[in-house]
């Protein structure tokens, strides 16, 4: 199965930004309108979507809808969700719009019962957000690190019928430093379901060193297509095999 090159849409008071290493103080805006964004990236060919409302991984609610469904309108092919999805009542709105995916972070630390119930309910729709900084789970929009280490975070939920895990280096994100290719592989190898690799992404290296990696599902990347680093095209490419 070829990589899926996930392009990001980070929402932030109505706007596309990139965060650098998770902080809301250290935002770069980049696209006004979210919709025209979204379609921008369909136009490359990107088959998949990323959408955090990151304002709502602060505020454990929704803040940005309007534009995670301005992107949704616009994008024809398949649209993963993140960003304060912390009820039932928020995955089933969310996947009744037509998100593909529901990705939930810090509430499969803080109530893993929830996202149990999720998987149970909607197989192959949930993703867990496993969010690193110095290998330990970060929560709420980053902003706070506990103690429980990515590998236990991931073996929580090893039977629960998530999708995948979504694994981001918080110190890499928006840095463009290069994927943690190491950490990344790491947890593959011991990850019961796919994984998606997440934060620096630098350019089309970084796509190269993860294609045929196994149990690697797909990568995201945000600020190094919007800076002009990395052509989508070329990496659509690459993660087909076809280039």
């Amino acid at each position: 199965m070829s990589l899926i090159v996930f392009p990001a849409i980070d929402l932030k008071g109505g706007q596309c930004v990139r965060l650098a290493e998770g902080d809301m103080a250290r935002a770069t805006v980049y696209a006004e309108d979210p919709g025209a964004q979204a379609r921008s990236f369909a136009d490359a060919g990107a088959a998949a979507l990323h959408v955090v409302d990151l304002d709502g991984a602060f505020a454990g609610e929704s803040r940005n809808g309007a534009g995670v469904s301005a992107a949704l309108a616009a994008f024809p092919g398949r649209v993963q969700v993140g960003g304060g999805i912390r009820t039932r009542a928020n995955v089933e709105r969310w996947l009744e719009l037509g998100v593909w995916r529901v990705v939930m972070g810090t509430a499969a630390l803080e109530n893993p019962e929830l996202v149990r119930e999720a998987a149970a309910a909607h197989p192959g729709r949930i993703v867990v957000a496993v969010d690193a900084r110095e290998g330990f789970v970060a929560t709420r929009g980053w902003a706070d690190k506990s103690t429980v280490s990515v590998a236990e975070l991931a073996a929580r939920f090893a039977d629960a019928g998530v999708a995948a895990l979504l694994f981001t280096d918080v110190g890499r994100d928006g840095m463009l430093k290069g994927v943690n290719l190491e950490a990344t592989v790491a947890l593959a190898a011991v990850s019961p379901v796919p994984v998606i690799a997440s934060g620096g992404v630098a350019g089309i290296a970084d796509i190269r060193a993860l294609v045929g990696q196994p149990n690697i599902e797909g990568v995201i990347t945000g600020r190094a297509l919007y800076d002009g680093r990395l052509d989508l095209a070329e990496a659509l490419a690459v993660a087909a095999g076809a280039a």
